[in-house]
């Protein structure tokens, strides 16, 4: 048998191919939604609890992403995620308006937060896009008196493609599955969107508004407009 390492190489190979071939339909769809936003002045939020807060750090304020990207970050890291009520008090901290982005990150798409995070918008006519494990969403069950899941609720949904469980090599005497791929597929998709909300600005005429990495000559200069236009708008910044 191949080592371990080799394995899982292999598993996240061939995940993020299925990626790429099933959900390019639906990533499409949500670099429109965020290009046409971004053009029209808008900031795309991000939510992830516990480790999917990594997805959405993924987006925000690094070199060769977005500037007017904003973290709606859940200091609790998890803890509160299944807490009926605590995405209203975290939402009180971003102003987001009418017509927003906001792409909702959760493998299981079953806890409070996400699904609450999702109904807030909806029901403020702002766009929410989810990332999420449809195979392990659809079977469980939701953690919210709504009896909805996130992938029930959001208006674009992009399918991770993890297993059940999030887990997915098996290792000889160990009884249960290691090493799970909803992180790296969830930063795949993330850059996957990133990648095509700039070309979409760039094809519609709009200059995209991109940090250049402080290590090289220039950058800080670059960066510095980009604050300048976007720090008093985002938290993060």
């Amino acid at each position: 048998m191949a080592a371990s390492s080799e394995r899982y190489y292999c598993i996240v190979n061939d995940l993020l191919a299925r990626i790429a071939s099933t959900q390019h339909e639906r990533i499409q769809q949500a670099a429109k939604v965020i290009a046409d936003h971004i053009a029209d002045g808008g900031i795309l939020y991000l939510l992830g609890s516990g480790h999917s807060l990594a997805v959405a750090m993924e987006a925000f304020h690094r070199a060769g992403g977005l500037a007017p990207v904003d973290v709606i970050y859940d200091r609790t890291f998890g803890r509160a995620e299944r807490l009926e009520g605590y995405a209203e008090t975290l939402l009180k901290d971003y102003n987001i308006p009418a017509g927003g982005v906001v792409i909702i990150i959760s493998n299981s798409g079953r806890n409070a937060l996400p699904i609450e995070v999702a109904l807030h918008c909806k029901a403020r006519g702002i766009t929410t896009i989810a990332i999420t494990s449809l195979a392990h969403s659809q079977a469980v069950s939701s953690r919210h008196s709504s009896g909805k899941r996130l992938f029930e609720i959001a208006d674009i949904v992009i399918d991770n493609c993890g297993v059940f469980g999030d887990a997915a090599l098996d290792v000889e005497g160990v009884p249960a599955k290691v090493c799970p791929t909803s992180g790296i597929a969830g930063m795949f998709i993330i850059e996957s969107i990133v990648a095509q909300v700039i070309e979409n600005l760039v094809k519609a005429g709009h200059e995209p508004p991109v940090f250049i990495s402080a290590n090289v000559d220039g950058g800080d200069e670059h960066n510095a407009r980009l604050y300048e236009k976007y720090w008093h708008r985002i938290r993060g910044l």
